[in-house]
C-alpha cells in the first residue's frame, strides 16, 4: 500500500468539499493527476493490485478528510469565506505555469489549441453568474425518485471531480444536492451518504477511462482544456476584494500561501516534465 497517499488524499477529500475548487486541480498540484486516472481506470485490469495499493489509501484520506471536516470548511466559508477562497485562489493560480510547462505550449499548441483554450476559460467564467437558488433547503429522507436523482447527482459530480479546473461541489450545487450532501455528512444521514456515494464511484471508474484515453489521443488539446478549465474556474472562485484592512491583509496572505504551495510542488526540481 503506498500509504503517503492519504495525506494527499487528505488534502483532495478538503478541497472537494468547497464548490468551485477542483479536487483534480489538486491532484495536478500533486503530480498524481495522470496516475490516478490509470489507477482508477485499471481497478479490474490484470495490475489490480499496484492500482488498489494506489487508490485505497488516497479513498481513505479522501474519506478521513470528507467526514472529519465537514462542518470546519462551513464554518471557515461562513465566517472567513475571503482568505478561505483567496487561499484556493493561489493554490489555482499556480499549478498554471507546471501545466504550460508540461505542455509545451509554444512548441505545441497551434491556432485551434489557444481557442480551445480560451473558449474553456469563458465557458468556465461564465459559471461564475450561476448562482440560482439552489440553497434554500436540503433532503432529509430517500425514496426511489430522490434516490436516482442523488445518485446521478453523485455521477455527475465525480466526472467534474476528475477534470481539473471543475468543482464536483460546485455541480452538486448547481442541480441543487450540495446541501443535502453537506447536512448528510454533517447529521450522518448514512442512506443519503450511501447513494451519492454509489454515484460518485460509478462515476469516477468509468469517467477515469474517457479522460484517460482522450489524453492519450489528443494530449496537447486536453493540454489546452485543462488550462482553460483551470484558469476560467478562478473567476468562479474569486471572492472579490474586501474593504477591511485587516481581511485584505488575511486574503493575501492566504493567497500567497495558496500560490507557494502550488509553485513548491510543481516546480521542476519536483515534477519533472512527463
Amino acid at each position: 500500500m503506498e500509504w503517503k497517499n492519504i495525506f494527499r488524499g487528505f488534502a483532495m477529500g478538503t478541497t472537494d468539499l468547497i464548490p468551485g475548487v477542483s479536487g483534480g486541480t489538486l491532484a495536478v498540484v500533486l503530480g498524481i493527476y495522470q496516475r490516478l486516472l490509470e489507477a482508477i481506470s485499471g481497478l479490474f485490469s490484470k495490475d489490480w493490485k499496484r492500482h488498489w495499493a494506489f487508490i485505497v489509501p488516497l479513498g481513505l484520506g479522501m474519506v478521513i478528510a470528507i467526514g472529519s471536516l465537514s462542518r470546519l470548511i462551513e464554518y471557515l466559508l461562513e465566517h472567513h469565506y475571503a482568505p478561505t477562497q483567496f487561499f484556493f485562489t493561489g493554490l489555482i493560480l499556480g499549478v498554471l505555469p507546471m501545466l504550460v510547462r508540461q505542455a509545451d505550449v509554444r512548441r505545441n499548441f497551434s491556432g485551434i489549441h489557444i481557442f480551445s483554450l480560451i473558449l474553456c476559460i469563458v465557458l468556465m467564467s461564465l459559471l461564475a453568474f450561476i448562482q440560482a437558488d439552489k440553497e434554500s433547503g436540503h433532503l432529509i429522507t430517500l425514496n426511489w425518485m430522490t434516490g436516482i436523482g442523488m445518485f446521478f447527482a453523485g455521477w455527475l459530480a465525480s466526472m467534474a471531480m476528475l477534470l481539473p479546473g471543475v468543482s464536483g461541489s460546485f455541480m452538486l450545487l448547481m442541480v441543487g444536492v450540495y446541501p443535502t450532501a453537506i447536512n448528510a455528512l454533517t447529521s450522518m444521514n448514512f442512506p443519503i451518504i450511501m447513494v451519492i456515494g454509489a454515484g460518485v464511484i460509478g462515476g469516477f471508474y468509468f469517467s477515469s477511462k474517457g479522460i484517460r484515453f482522450l489524453l492519450s489521443a489528443y494530449p496537447n488539446m486536453m493540454y489546452a482544456v485543462m488550462i482553460g478549465l483551470i484558469g476560467g474556474s478562478v473567476f468562479v472562485i474569486f471572492p472579490g476584494v474586501d474593504s477591511g484592512v485587516e481581511s485584505l491583509l488575511i486574503s493575501v496572505v492566504t493567497f500567497l500561501a495558496g500560490l507557494a504551495i502550488a509553485m513548491f510542488f510543481g516546480s521542476p526540481k519536483r515534477l519533472p516534465r512527463q
